[in-house]
This record gives structure tokens, sequence and C-alpha cells, in this order.
């Protein structure tokens, strides 16, 4: 005898595993979209983290250039990333440039590096004046002048303080000799755009 209230059941039964199933596929979406939005606000975290050091490490040995406040525009392979400054190798020239002076940058890829060195995170401007200046190294220094205009002092670096330093005024491309400085001149940090080092026969 055929049980006709098993085709109900069964079909009851169908009913019910569709509804199970559906409710499944709601709850893994449900799961895929938090998962979604977790990640999502992670990697805006992530993002908000970087600073402008840490893609410029990511650039290290590749070319960029350097767009200053003051017009200049420095082109070349970014060969150090400091604290307060970025120096850039160019054909005739290796030029240190403080962050401060720059308006932007093009050419810096989108890799972070931080810094895993606490002790070269601390070097700061002053620190690579300084060494600038136990070298004698003879400079143009490049200085903000009015709204956007820059002046250029060709010398050697004397003396560094803790937010200026004096600059030894030298005809350009020679030596600093007592008889040859031309004056003295003391430059704030804030008015410094960029130092260009001699190569080449050039400054």
């Amino acid at each position: 005898m055929i049980d006709l209230n098993l085709g109900v059941a069964y079909a009851g039964a169908m009913r019910w595993n569709a509804l199970f199933e559906d409710m499944e596929a709601q709850l893994a979406e449900a799961e895929t979209l938090v998962f979604e939005s977790e990640v999502s606000e992670r990697s805006r975290a992530d993002a908000a983290s970087i600073g402008l050091a840490d893609r410029l490490r990511g650039s290290l040995g590749g070319p960029i250039g350097v767009h200053l406040v003051s017009g200049s525009t420095f082109t070349g392979i970014l060969s150090h990333v400091g604290a307060e400054s970025l120096v850039v190798d160019e054909v005739a020239h290796q030029v240190l440039v403080p962050y401060a002076a720059v308006s932007h940058y093009s050419g810096i890829g989108r890799i972070a590096v931080w810094e895993s060195s606490a002790l070269r995170s601390k070097v700061g401007l002053a620190s690579a004046l300084r060494g600038l200046a136990r070298d004698r190294a003879p400079l143009t220094v490049l200085l903000a002048k009015g709204e956007s205009g820059e002046q250029r002092l060709p010398g050697v670096i004397d003396r560094v303080g803790s937010d200026f330093f004096d600059l030894a005024v030298t005809p350009p491309g020679e030596a600093r000799r007592a008889s040859g400085i031309l004056d003295v001149a003391t430059v704030p940090f804030g008015a410094l755009r960029a130092l260009r080092s001699l190569r080449s026969g050039e400054l």
C-alpha cells in the first residue's frame, strides 16, 4: 500500500533544506562582506601609518624627481633617505635636499620601507651638515629668496649649530682659504633649499 503522506513529508523536507541552504548562503555572504570590510579597514589603517620617508626608502636606488618650492628640480638616483633630508645623485652633482624645501616628488614607488635603526632615525639635517663641515667640502648652497626665488652661494660650511650654519662664501670653484673668503653667511635651516656638492670640476 502506498503511503500518500510520504510525498508530503518529503516535499516539506525539501523546502526546509532549501531554506537552510539559503540561510547558509546568506551567512557566508555576510561573513565575506565583514572580512572584506576588515581587510579594507586594515589597509586604510596601514596606509595612515606610512610616512613620506617610508615611501622614499622604498625608492632607494631608483630614479626620482625632487621639485622644490622655490622652483628648481633635481632628477637622479635616490641614494640616501635621512630623518630630515634626502640625497639625490645627479650625473654631475650630489644634492642634499631638506624635506621642508620640497613641493612634490615624481617617480617614487608605492612600496614603503620602515626605518629599522633607531639610531639612524635620529640623524637629522644638522648631523649631515656637520659631516660636510668636517670634510671641508666645496658646495653651492641654494637659499630661499622672496616668495619663490632662490639665491646661490658657493662656499664651505665652517660651523653648524642646532638650527643654523655658517657658510664661508668663496669665489665659485675655489677652495676655502682665509684670503679668499668673500663673506660669512649665517644661514637658518629654514632658509635652506638644497646643497650641491662639487663633482667633475663644477659646483
